[in-house]
Parts: structure tokens; C-alpha cells; sequence
């Protein structure tokens, strides 16, 4: 018996590091200082990392809800969001997007003072 088809049944993509397109970058940003905006930058941290093993599903339930959601949210950042979300590096990026971002309005707000 040939075995050869089931050798990459099981794939799974590494967890290297992935640089998101254009529309992605734009969409996440906008994310990422809404939550810093809110102050919401350590619980989205945490839902970030807890929600790592199930990135994959997330993106595809966001892809299953795009008709409904069309009617609140431009539908091109939603499913640029989910794309990207596919990717198992992803949930890096975004933490170190959240984190970045923060970093550099504190650094702002810092000179501002000053």
C-alpha cells in the first residue's frame, strides 16, 4: 500500500514569523490602538496567547460570519484580518504589534511633557 498521500495529511505550518500585506497592516493598526486606546492592552494580551492554539478556527469563523458582519464592518479589513489570522506566526505579530504600539505612545506622550 502506498503511503505517500497521507505523508502531509497532518501538515502544520511552523511558527515562523509572518509579515502581514498592506490592507492587513492598516486593519490590524487600527485593532491594536483601539485596544491601546482603551486601555485594554494587557487583557488583549492575555486573550491573544490563550487563544493561540485555536487561531486557525478563529479565522475561519470570522470567514463564516463575513456576510452577517458586512453590515457593520468593512468587510475587505475583515476578511484581510482573517487572512492573516490563518498564519500560526500571527498571534506573535499582533502581541508584538500591541506592544510596539503602546510602546511608542507612551514614548509620545513622554515628549510631549517634556
Amino acid at each position: 500500500m502506498k503511503k505517500g498521500w497521507f505523508k502531509d495529511a497532518f501538515h502544520v505550518d511552523d511558527d515562523s514569523p509572518i509579515e502581514p500585506n498592506e490592507i492587513q497592516k492598516n486593519a490590524l493598526d487600527k485593532l491594536c490602538l483601539g485596544i491601546i486606546r482603551r486601555g485594554l492592552t494587557t487583557p488583549a494580551i492575555i486573550g491573544v496567547e490563550m487563544g493561540r492554539p485555536l487561531n486557525f478556527i478563529g479565522s475561519q469563523t470570522m470567514h463564516f460570519f463575513t456576510p452577517l458582519i458586512s453590515a457593520f464592518v468593512p468587510t475587505k479589513s475583515w476578511s484581510a484580518v482573517a487572512e492573516f489570522l490563518e498564519h500560526r506566526g500571527s498571534v506573535d505579530w499582533i502581541r508584538n504589534r500591541i506592544e510596539q504600539l503602546e510602546n511608542e505612545m507612551e514614548e509620545t506622550k513622554e515628549n510631549i511633557k517634556k
